[in-house]
C-alpha cells in the first residue's frame, strides 16, 4: 500500500532538502511543482530548485489541479514530491479570486479524495504558517488559515509527519 510523507516547516528550515533525501531511495521519482515564475526573484528560486533536484525527478509542472496531476502520473512512478501545498494554496486562492470559494474547496476536496488511494507513494511539503503573528488584512489571514486546515488534513493522513527547525527534522508521527 503506498504511503503519504508530510514535511513542514518554517521559510528556509530545510524541508525541501529532508524531502529530497526521502525520495532518494525511490528509483521512478516525480517532483511535482505548484510554483510558477510570477517574477524575476521566483524564477531564479525555481531554477536554484530545479538544479538541486538535476536530473533526478521527472517534473510535472500544476500550479492548481493537483488531482488530476496524480491521475495523469507515469504508470511506473514509485513517489511523487510535491513542494508545495502552501503555495497550492496561494495559487488556488489568486485564481479563484472574484469566483467564489467554492471552487477552492473543489479543488481542496479533489486533491484529498485522490490522496484516499495514493498511486504511489507521496512526499508532501507544506510551509508551517501559523507560527507567527496574525496578519493586518483579512486575506493574508484567510491565506493563513486555509492554509493551516490543509496543513492539518495532510498531516492527519500522512503516514509519517516531520517538522523542520534550522535544518533539523523533528518526527511528528
Amino acid at each position: 500500500m503506498s504511503k503519504i510523507f508530510y514535511v513542514t516547516g518554517g521559510a528556509r528550515s530545510g524541508k525541501s532538502a529532508f524531502a529530497l533525501r526521502l525520495a532518494a531511495p525511490y528509483e521512478k521519482r516525480v517532483f511535482l511543482a505548484t510554483a510558477e515564475p510570477f517574477d524575476d526573484e521566483m524564477a531564479l528560486r525555481i531554477f536554484r530548485h530545479q538544479e538541486e533536484r538535476e536530473s533526478q525527478f521527472t517534473t510535472v509542472e500544476e500550479p492548481l489541479y493537483l488531482a488530476r496531476a496524480l491521475s495523469i502520473l507515469p504508470a511506473d512512478t514509485d513517489v511523487v514530491l510535491l513542494d508545495c501545498l502552501t503555495v497550492w494554496t496561494g495559487n488556488l486562492m489568486h485564481y479563484a479570486e472574484g469566483r467564489g470559494k467554492e471552487q477552492i474547496e473543489q479543488q481542496i476536496e479533489l486533491f484529498f479524495g485522490a490522496l484516499l488511494r495514493p498511486p504511489c507513494d507521496i512526499i508532501l511539503v507544506s510551509n508551517e504558517v501559523g507560527m507567527g503573528i496574525v496578519p493586518e488584512n483579512a486575506m493574508a489571514r484567510s491565506f493563513r488559515d486555509r492554509a493551516g486546515l490543509i496543513n492539518q488534513q495532510a498531516a492527519s493522513i500522512a503516514a509519517e509527519a516531520y517538522l523542520l527547525c534550522s535544518g533539523l527534522p523533528l518526527r511528528l508521527k
